[in-house]
């Protein structure tokens, strides 16, 4: 970051301290500022107005942006975790079910590509009613599947080794 030329003051003004960034990232931007003789100043929040970014305010404003970073993974990571043991996938609603993975299988035994068989399956319930799945979607519930069919597969080859 370059100097102000002598005699004129810079600030720089930013929405909110959360559209700077958190943790380590803050503070090294913080001692750029104040290196440089940088003002700063925030439009909106908590820290409203203008502040020394070499202050106290700024070191406090890194730590808790840090440690409430981390809090929010932590409980993004446990609901995560919750939501699997429960049986629930993460994310929103599915919009696949059984008659659009057996559509997608015989397209893909036709060799069309994924976002040529999501352009021809239909959402049939739900928020997303008579829209197309998205190419990933159509690409997890194959995948889905094709894990389900090999898990079992070993499974059936021995049943029928043991019966002969």
């Amino acid at each position: 970051m370059r100097s102000a030329p002598a005699g004129i003051a810079v600030t720089l003004v930013v929405h909110e301290h959360k559209r700077l960034g958190r943790g380590i990232d803050l503070a090294m931007l913080a001692e750029d500022l104040r290196a440089s003789d940088v003002g700063l100043q925030f439009l909106t929040g908590e820290l409203q107005g203008s502040h020394d970014p070499g202050g106290v305010v700024f070191t406090v404003l890194a730590a808790l942006s840090g440690m409430e970073r981390e809090y929010i993974r932590d409980r993004t990571l446990e609901g995560h975790e919750s939501a699997r043991k429960r049986g629930k996938g993460i994310g929103g609603a599915s919009v696949t079910d059984d008659d659009m993975l057996g559509m997608a299988l015989h397209l893909r035994d036709q060799e069309l590509s994924l976002r040529e068989i999501a352009a021809r399956l239909v959402i049939t319930k739900g928020a997303k009613k008579g829209q197309h799945p998205s190419p990933p979607t159509v690409m997890r519930m194959l995948r889905e599947h094709d894990e389900r069919v090999a898990a079992t597969k070993p499974a059936a080859v021995l049943e029928a080794a043991e019966s002969r």
